[in-house]
């Protein structure tokens, strides 16, 4: 019996020490990437490239279609989400729909938009007739980071709800409040630090979008260039641009993650 003990203790020590190495090698790898990418920059040199015309517009634009996009989500995201919390037939294949942006290529996702709204697309008559021509635009942008941005809320959102406390939707039920009504002023907002930080994870997801948006938007500065677009451009002919860039999309993605995880810890959300 001692001697099985004993195998036992070695055994699960082996199995630490290895989860142990083969995790701080995970971290050293992605470290020693991020750091590469800070240490060829100084403050200097970031401040220089922040002042940069192109960069200030692509900077701008990012900030402008993200936030724009994130309003989107929130306000068409949140009542999907709400139906995918409610159990019914057929709901893994809506879900499944709604989730596929998520994994799919971006550039695939900027040609399905491309495919779907473009002038010879599936709605594009529709869309000239009304005379709306929403490809290489700043709507298209706003659509695209929607499109791959959006299933990372609905995610979250739908999790979140499902959770509700089932003895407060019921008391809400005996006093005849109706489903949207007690969604609105009893499941909501307990869950709004959760799905605060969906949507912020959402909208890091928008900022830094680039298949897609480059794809369905194109590459016109001041118009669809991007900030991850501006990286790439920059990456051809200036590299201490394109790294001030890179840092730059870095620190703002950090700072969300950072909120992400605070709003998560507050509301007991595991995301």
């Amino acid at each position: 019996m001692m001697h099985r003990s004993t195998r036992a203790a070695a055994r699960d020590t082996t199995l630490t020490a290895t989860a142990l190495a083969l995790g701080a090698a995970f971290a050293l790898f992605s470290l020693t990437a991020l750091v590469a990418l800070i240490v060829r920059v100084s403050p200097a040199g970031l401040w220089t490239a922040l002042r940069d015309p192109v960069v200030e517009q692509a900077l701008a634009l990012s900030l402008r279609t993200s936030l724009i996009s994130a309003a989107f989500i929130i306000v068409l995201g949140t009542p999907v989400a709400a139906i995918l919390a409610t159990p019914f037939r057929g709901r893994a294949i809506l879900e499944t729909l709604i989730t596929l942006p998520v994994v799919l290529p971006p550039v695939v996702g900027g040609l399905a938009l491309l495919l779907a709204f473009g002038r010879a697309g599936l709605l594009g008559r529709e869309l000239d007739f009304l005379g709306l021509h929403l490809p290489f635009t700043t709507a298209a942008v706003v659509i695209a980071q929607t499109f791959v941005s959006a299933p990372l809320y609905i995610s979250v959102a739908k999790s979140v709800l499902s959770r509700a406390n089932p003895q407060l939707v019921e008391a809400a039920s005996t006093l005849h409040a109706s489903r949207a009504y007690t969604m609105l002023r009893v499941v909501i907002p307990p869950a709004l630090p959760a799905l605060a930080g969906g949507l912020t994870l959402a909208w890091a997801r928008a900022l830094g979008e680039f298949g897609a948006t480059i794809t369905f938007a194109g590459n016109l500065p001041g118009v669809t260039q991007t900030m991850p677009i501006a990286v790439y451009m920059a990456a051809q002919t200036d590299l201490q641009a394109a790294i001030a860039v890179a840092v730059l999309l870095m620190l703002l993605s950090y700072g969300a993650l950072l909120a992400v995880r605070h709003v998560a810890g507050e509301s007991s959300v595991v995301m």
